[in-house]
């Protein structure tokens, strides 16, 4: 069975369509990434997901329930993880625990080796007795987590998780969700950071409610279409807007102190680009031929003028 399928899934508010016509599958075990920037609906289908909020029209179902009329039995199988820290600042780690475990009715009997389990587990322990306002960003991450996770659910939504948490945390914080789906967690994450979507298994790019492409990152990879070349030169605004002129010049942006350029794939391209750039006075202090990466792909993929 399906952890989580969607057909022609449609949310909206008042005019503004925020989820249109999402069409998408997830496998029982797998990590799920929705990638894509603020607004471009992600949360909004992570709401749909968990039963928070009906659609305005199609269906999804999350463990062969439909969540439009079957809402009320997923909350014991479900975990949800918003993107803002949504816990009580004024209680302890374990008090904000015991409280989920209490709003689950989880067994008094199964809650104690369950919590020193999740305590152990996200290295929350030694602050166990500690407010919750009074964590690290990466700690109330955690904490956030293991309230999400004190029923065991078979399923784990997590909304941008990692939002403005310090590189070590996050990696932390995944190597958390693989030993979960060690366990046999299906997780649904939703990011803005392209390169945690390499560690998913299969990844949607979302831009303005739709989807926009959907496979394993190296499959999205490869639906680009033509050659990538990175190129080094002075004055790099003035190169791009040269570039971007160019007949055989599909896409061209900045990547840090590199331009990145789409090129068709055919004879000639790169020695028309470079010859272009030398006759407009810029010194090409490297060139070369390069795979692209997710952020690439988007950016080739969201079409020009619609940021």
């Amino acid at each position: 069975m399906l952890a989580i399928q969607a057909e022609n899934l449609t949310k909206k508010f008042g005019l503004v369509t925020a989820v249109d016509q999402l069409n998408l599958t997830v496998e029982r075990g797998e990590i799920f990434g929705l990638v894509g920037p603020d607004g471009s609906g992600k949360t909004t289908i992570m709401r749909l997901f968990s039963g928070i909020l009906r659609p305005t029209s199609g269906e999804a179902w999350v463990l062969g329930h439909a969540v439009s009329k079957e809402a009320e039995p997923l909350k014991d199988r479900i975990g949800y993880m918003a993107q803002r820290f949504s816990l009580y600042g004024d209680l302890t780690v374990m008090e904000n625990i015991h409280f989920y475990a209490d709003l689950y009715d989880v067994p008094k009997k199964e809650r104690t080796p369950r919590i020193e389990r999740l305590l152990s587990f996200s290295n929350l322990a030694p602050f166990k007795d500690r407010l919750a306002q009074n964590l690290s960003g990466g700690m109330k991450q955690k904490l956030g987590l293991t309230c999400a996770l004190v029923h065991t659910p078979e399923i784990l939504f997590l909304d941008e998780p990692t939002n403005g948490v310090d590189p070590v945390s996050r990696r932390d914080f995944w190597r958390i969700l693989y030993d979960l789906l060690r366990e046999g967690v299906t997780i649904f994450i939703s990011t803005a950071y392209l390169d945690e979507a390499e560690r998913c298994h299969r990844i949607g790019l979302m831009h303005q409610g739709r989807l926009l492409s959907i496979g394993s990152p190296k499959e999205v990879k490869d639906l680009m279409k033509g050659e990538l070349w990175e190129v080094r030169c002075e004055q790099r605004m003035k190169a791009v807007e040269i570039l971007k002129l160019l007949s055989g010049v599909k896409g061209a942006g900045i990547f840090g102190d590199r331009i990145h350029v789409l090129l068709e794939n055919r004879d000639g391209a790169q020695g028309e680009m470079e010859k272009a750039l030398r006759e407009s006075g810029f010194e090409v202090l490297s060139l070369r031929k390069i795979p692209p990466s997710l952020e690439d792909v988007f950016i080739a993929t969201v079409p020009e003028g619609t940021g």
